[in-house]
């Protein structure tokens, strides 16, 4: 049972970590606006800092070489989010929440790179990668959580800063039953790799694409609460597709989990559902909600799944380092998510709305894709010939 109440400490510290402190924004943007705190050019830039913290919290992440270092991030990441979210309730205007949203953003990306790194492992020792697989749920449960809760208060006629103090005391209490149960230093072994042994070349590739990725999926996972409300005229039927975007993403990741773990097969799952993806976000700009419906069923259904996939793709590629390309997929992910909602403030100032960058986003997806299918070593060679690390060009 031990190794089950650790992976369960882990889906839970990633629910607050993403479900709170990353994603916690998306339904409070149309508040945000709609009180005159920030415009929607400001708001890009806002889910902006967030990103740029996300990025900087990845890179801090690559320095870590002890397991109490570790152990020190995991927990001050977790305790971060809560005293952050707390501290948005009396925030008011652009910088306020933009620094909130720097420092959040540095907490979560702390907590999914440990995370990441002390669930797969002990999953893999415990013979049950499924459930290390499943621990990505973390996050859609996080959203369907935070936005019931913004559902239930707006009905209540509440603010933002109402919504911000449920979202603090949801995370301030998960966080308490969490910490605990997160296993000890000794449980994750986040040594980094020797600075001098070389990568296969397709890691990079993976990095690349993992880029184009962020750019592309993180302006309906930021917006879309904004664009339902635009769409819907402020209607509390606007409040129902954030939920439910974070419930599409929990069965994407079910069903990744019951793939047949065959070599190379990541990649082949990771190209569909990024492919898919792409469709969801230009579905978006479809009119009406059955544009909306789309986007959410097929850009949250691989949200989380394809991350997932990309972690065990990159396992497949160099299981050696994996610990170390966690952290510089994360911060290649960043370096594209940052860009995403930069683009959305040029769209919103330069046309007035978000279609533009919608089409930017799933263009970017469709690359990333691309790259994945053009990258098939994995499949036409050897396994242990495609695990072998081999010197860069």
């Amino acid at each position: 049972m031990l190794p089950l109440i650790r992976l369960l400490a882990c889906f839970l510290a990633l629910l607050v970590a993403m479900g709170v402190g990353r994603f916690a924004l998306t339904p409070q943007l149309p508040h945000l606006i709609a009180e005159g705190q920030v415009s929607l050019t400001a708001a890009g830039l806002v889910a902006a800092a967030n990103y740029l913290g996300y990025l900087v919290g990845a890179l801090d992440a690559l320095n870590v070489r002890s397991p109490g270092q570790a152990r020190l991030r995991l927990v001050a990441g977790l305790w971060a989010c809560v005293l952050l979210t707390l501290a948005s309730v009396p925030a008011e205007g652009f910088w306020p929440h933009a620094l909130l949203r720097f420092g959040l953003g540095v907490a979560s990306a702390w907590v999914l790179v440990m995370v990441t790194g002390i669930s797969q492992r002990i999953a893999a020792e415990a013979g049950r990668p499924r459930l290390g697989s499943l621990v990505f749920a973390g996050p859609a449960f996080g959203v369907i959580l935070t936005g019931t809760l913004a559902l239930g208060l707006n009905l209540q006629g509440q603010g933002s800063a109402a919504i911000w103090l449920a979202f603090g005391a949801l995370a301030l209490v998960l966080t308490l039953v969490t910490q605990p149960l997160l296993p000890s230093p000794s449980a994750a072994t986040p040594q980094t790799d020797a600075p001098a042994r070389a990568r296969p070349r397709a890691l990079y590739t993976l990095l690349g694409a993992y880029a184009l990725v962020g750019l592309g999926y993180i302006i309906p996972a930021t917006f879309l609460s904004q664009m339902a409300a635009a769409r819907f005229h402020g209607q509390w039927q606007a409040d129902l597709f954030w939920p439910a975007f974070g419930l599409a993403a929990a069965v994407g990741v079910v069903l990744v989990s019951l793939r047949r773990q065959r070599p190379g097969s990541a990649r082949r799952w990771l190209v569909a559902a990024l492919w898919l993806q792409a469709l969801g976000t230009l579905a978006c700009t479809l009119p009406g909600m059955a544009g909306l419906m789309l986007g959410v069923i097929l850009s949250g259904g691989p949200f989380l799944a394809g991350m997932q996939l990309v972690m065990h793709h990159a396992r497949e590629l160099d299981p050696h380092g994996h610990t170390r390309n966690v952290g510089l997929l994360t911060a290649a992910f960043a370096l594209g998510q940052l860009a995403g909602p930069l683009l959305a403030a040029v769209s919103s100032h330069l046309g007035g709305d978000l279609q533009p960058a919608l089409y930017v986003a799933g263009a970017g997806l469709l690359l990333a894709g691309g790259l994945m299918l053009a990258r098939g070593n994995v499949e036409s060679m050897p396994q242990d010939a495609a695990l072998t690390p081999r010197p860069c060009a």
